[in-house]
């Protein structure tokens, strides 16, 4: 049977806009985020209801289709683009958007997995609640990605990773059925904690179409200041002092090397305003939804106890919502920084916070070895052990020939710094298509078998995202 023959069905279901087969409109749900995968599908198909990417499953799997669930295409780790010839249907949630209802008492938010995570963070502001989940891509990836890659982002030190957000789940399994557990409780000890089986899993055990998550009192108040580091200074015992002796409410300790800052001014081809230390930058806030907690102050006497111990140089404090939004415009605009520069290759390592220090030490010793000249632009969430350690281009070279030269030789150097320290190689990207090696190479052969156990009983055809992950 043609494949235009085995796509009529899904038409017929699906109705005008649902079935996307034309080039033109397919191209942006084939090519990887960092542009260094390009894929192929049969057909984008767009459902605009739970019974509907019920039905289409069934008819995929009764056409031979395999199925990529893709949320707003963000990744960078290929995790939702289709492998050449593999006859993959491109299952898009982007006409799945309702949010389904708010309970400000319970603190809760119930929506389509299809919703852009902003437009969720602005359901739950207008009942004046947080809703924390916060990443650079957030005008743009969907909760349903986010839930399938365990998202981290900018506020994990404080409320933790996507999978410590969710109450409840929605999910379409490989045979059609559906598997609802859309529950708001916080206590409900019913056996296996279920829907964590889908929560970081990447599509490849089930497209999940709805979600309960846990929200917060709006943050209406905020402290931010960015620090400039003395030489030396020791990440994990600042991180440690500030929690401290702000009774823990900080929101974001982002850390920001000079080559990072460098790579933003070169970009916006003037100077920022802001300067890096010897030993790099924080970015620091603090944050409630109480008028009657001196957060200034608070973070005044902190930083006071900072300048005492000589572990940092200077500090500037945002004196208005301008200011602050200026110094996180400096914080999420190094990416693009990066790609200005002719892009970067990178490795997204976590590590116990209290070896931040050693990976630092030890990772930029080897690239000054092996790679002497190569720019080294690292940043991230070091509140939560997670560093962003990108190698960028150098000028000149192809991007695509050095991102496979360091894959192949340095970047299983870092790995092994990072995993000698107690870390690991993914702390927040996922494993996609990108990092299947570094899975197998890596992981405890028991952790492998039970990876397959649960994706043979789950879908034992390999009909979901074949290629990625397992």
């Amino acid at each position: 049977m043609a494949i235009s023959d085995s796509l009529t069905p899904f038409t017929a279901l699906l109705g005008d806009g649902g079935v996307l087969t034309a080039p033109d409109m397919t191209a942006r749900y084939t090519l990887d985020h960092r542009e260094l995968m390009q894929g192929e599908t049969p057909a984008v198909l767009r459902p605009r209801s739970v019974d509907e990417v019920q039905e289409l499953v069934r008819l995929a799997r009764n056409q031979g289709f395999g199925i990529v669930p893709q949320g707003g295409n963000t990744g960078y780790v290929g995790g939702a683009t289709p492998e050449a010839g593999c006859r993959q249907l491109v299952v898009s949630l982007e006409r799945m958007t309702k949010v389904r209802a708010v309970d400000p008492l319970n603190f809760s938010l119930a929506c389509d997995a299809g919703i852009v995570l902003a437009d969720a963070q602005a359901a739950a502001s207008r009942h004046d609640l947080l809703l924390p989940l916060s990443l650079g891509s957030e005008g743009s990836c969907r909760l349903g990605g986010n839930l399938g890659t365990n998202a981290g982002g900018l506020q994990v030190l404080r409320y933790g990773m996507t999978r410590d957000l969710v109450l409840g789940i929605e999910v379409v399994l490989p045979d059609g059925r559906l598997f609802s557990d859309m529950c708001a409780l916080r206590k409900n000890n019913i056996g296996y904690d279920l829907k964590q089986m889908f929560i970081g899993a990447e599509g490849t055990l089930g497209i999940v179409t709805g979600v309960v998550l846990k929200l917060w009192p709006a943050q209406s108040h905020r402290a931010t200041a960015w620090l400039q580091l003395a030489a030396d200074a020791p990440l994990p015992e600042i991180a440690a002092l500030m929690r401290r002796e702000t009774s823990d409410l900080i929101s974001t300790f982002e850390l920001i090397s000079a080559t990072s800052l460098g790579l933003v001014s070169a970009m916006r081809g003037a100077e920022i305003g802001l300067a890096t230390g010897p030993g790099g930058a924080v970015l620091l806030e603090l944050s409630a939804s109480s008028a009657h907690i001196p957060l200034d102050d608070v973070l005044m006497a902190s930083l006071e106890a900072l300048m005492e111990r000589g572990w940092i140089t200077d500090a500037a404090l945002a004196q208005s919502e301008g200011q602050r939004r200026a110094m996180w415009a400096v914080r999420e605009t190094i990416p693009e920084g990066e790609k200005h520069a002719g892009g970067s290759v990178k490795h997204d390592i976590s590590v116990p916070i209290s070896s931040l220090d050693k990976f630092l030490t030890r990772g930029g010793a080897i690239v000054s070895q092996q790679l002497p000249g190569v720019r080294l632009s690292f940043y991230g969430h070091v509140g939560d052990g997670n560093i962003h350690y990108n190698l960028v281009v150098p000028e000149g070279q192809d991007r695509l020939t050095f991102t496979r030269e360091v894959e192949a030789g340095i970047a299983h150097d870092l790995y092994a710094v990072a995993i000698d320290l107690g870390g690991s190689f993914s702390a927040e990207y996922g494993i996609g298509r990108f990092k299947r090696d570094l899975l197998r190479r890596y992981s405890d052969p028991t952790r492998l078998d039970l990876i397959a156990a649960l994706k043979h009983s789950l879908d034992p055809d390999g009909l979901m995202n074949a290629g990625a992950l397992t």
